[in-house]
């Protein structure tokens, strides 16, 4: 299952807004919480590391 254009760019936003909402001292913890939710509704511990792995190329 992917998600469109369109449903990525609403996710974006969603995520730049709730970033924006928690301040800079609370992003990092917010992004971990977030990742840890996705982690558990994914349920499947070695595609969340891939999908780390592939978060971490280029940054």
């Amino acid at each position: 299952m992917t998600l469109s254009v369109q449903d990525l760019e609403a996710v974006y936003d969603c995520l730049a807004e709730a970033i924006d909402q928690v301040g800079e001292t609370k992003a990092e913890l917010f992004l971990v919480k977030l990742a840890l939710l996705n982690a558990q509704a994914l349920g499947h511990a070695e595609l969340f590391q891939q999908h780390v792995q592939t978060a971490l190329q280029d940054l």
